[in-house]
């Protein structure tokens, strides 16, 4: 009994435990996640759906429930474009289709903050002020002349007071055409009927308020791509009913803060070149090879691995589970040695290296890759799009294009305490 009081008393002294591990989901879908593709114009898109989950499971969005047109890809199902976790705006699906045999969905774009277009807007009718005067239909420049032709003044006359009434009316001039007995109806029999805005289907956020055939105006997205007008932007975009609100994920640092994370970073991916590069040796040394006569040496030390030239550099670093621990994602290329050094020309490699801090401050190693032109069949060449929250738990995952020599597919990875875990890997 004494004992058993003692840890608790220990444990009431320590304070709360803290637990490491993931929340449970609380969203079981469906959710979708694609990439929406904004033309120069901006004002029309195209959507490549990636994932759909359900049921906490992933599917490829390009095939789940295609009856037959797939369901992250149907009628006025609305996306939202976010870039690490911040809204850009809205892509609502008006046509899918299939380009190459891959269902894709074009669409429209209205961009965060804009106003969308009001109901029949496009389709009102025009308002007379003369109600005795028959309805008539009036260009622009008709109305102009009909506002200075000759029976401007007898009517100016006909409505004073002590003026009598003339016994005929004057004959309608020349210039202005009888109209028709159709033109006589009630010109609220000529709005459309609204439209059945009932169905709404369970891929959508729901964030404009208005009609979800959204078509913004060209103004709306002049102040979205003044500054990408050309280049083609690509934006991931998440569809969900009952989600999580989006957050960013991105993780604020200085100039020097940023500096000092890339030379850590330079030196770790260096380190993973060279250990690489030995590996690779110590194989051809294993592999018996029939030695000629030549004064050539060997190589030993005196080819020591010289430090690899970086360029093309894409650091990124995220704070993907609100925890303020930066996670950095390094993407360049490696500039070849010369052909004197080894003998042969080499490829340009390209690398993505993946890592955070430990309680140190120094950069921990997650996840490395280098390929390069003539081996993308056994590692694909990997390039990064963005943070986003896949599986609608409020936490960031890492959305990658993986190409291959046949082709180009996404994958989704979730980054945990010492590495990767993926959770969707498409296949080309």
């Amino acid at each position: 009994m004494l004992a058993g009081s003692w840890l608790v008393a220990q444990l009431v002294a320590q304070g709360p435990i803290t637990q490491y591990g993931r929340k449970p989901k609380a969203d079981k879908g469906p959710r979708a996640l694609g990439l929406v593709q904004l033309s120069p114009k901006g004002n029309k898109g195209r959507l490549t759906p990636i994932v759909v989950m359900m049921d906490g499971k992933f599917y490829d969005a390009g095939s789940y429930k295609a009856t037959p047109v797939p369901m992250a890809v149907d009628f006025d199902i609305v996306y939202e474009g976010l870039r690490s976790g911040v809204s850009q705006g809205i892509f609502t699906i008006t046509q899918p289709g299939q380009l190459n045999h891959v269902w894709i969905a074009e669409g429209t774009w209205l961009p965060a903050g804009a106003k969308a277009p009001e109901k029949g807007m496009k389709y009102s009718t025009p308002v007379i002020e003369d109600k005795d005067a028959p309805p008539v239909l009036h260009r622009a420049h008709e109305k102009a002349d009909a506002d200075s032709g000759p029976d401007k003044p007898e009517k100016d006359k006909s409505d004073k007071k002590d003026q009598p009434k003339p016994a005929t009316s004057p004959a309608p001039p020349p210039s202005v055409a009888s109209p028709p007995d159709t033109a006589k109806a009630p010109a609220s029999s000529s709005s459309p009927a609204p439209s059945d805005d009932s169905y709404r289907p369970r891929l959508r956020r729901g964030k404009p308020e208005s009609n979800p055939r959204l078509e913004p105006s060209k103004t709306s997205f002049e102040a979205l791509a003044d500054a990408e007008r050309s280049q083609i932007v690509f934006i991931p975009a998440i569809s969900d009913a009952g989600g999580p609100d989006p957050r960013p994920y991105t993780y604020d640092v200085k100039p020097a803060e940023e500096a000092i994370y890339r030379n850590k970073m330079f030196a770790l991916a260096a380190a993973q070149l060279r250990g690489q590069a030995g590996a690779a040796s110590k194989e051809k040394e294993a592999v018996p090879v029939r030695k000629k006569s030549s004064s050539r040496k060997s190589p030993g030390k005196s080819s020591a691995f010289s430090a690899p030239d970086f360029h093309d550099v894409s650091l990124r670093i995220f704070d993907l589970s609100n925890s303020n621990e930066p996670v950095l994602v390094l993407s360049a290329k490696t500039r070849p040695p010369a052909a004197g050094a080894t003998g042969s020309i080499e490829e340009p490699k390209e690398i993505t290296l993946i890592a955070r801090t430990n309680l140190e401050g120094e950069v921990q190693k997650l996840f490395f890759a280098q390929t390069d032109s003539r081996h993308l069949d056994a590692a694909p060449r990997m390039e990064l799009i963005d943070a986003v929250d896949a599986d609608g738990d409020g936490r960031g995952e890492l959305l990658f294009r993986r190409t291959f020599d046949g082709g180009s597919a996404y994958a989704i990875y979730r980054v945990t305490a010492d590495g990767l875990w993926p959770l969707f890997e498409g296949t080309p």
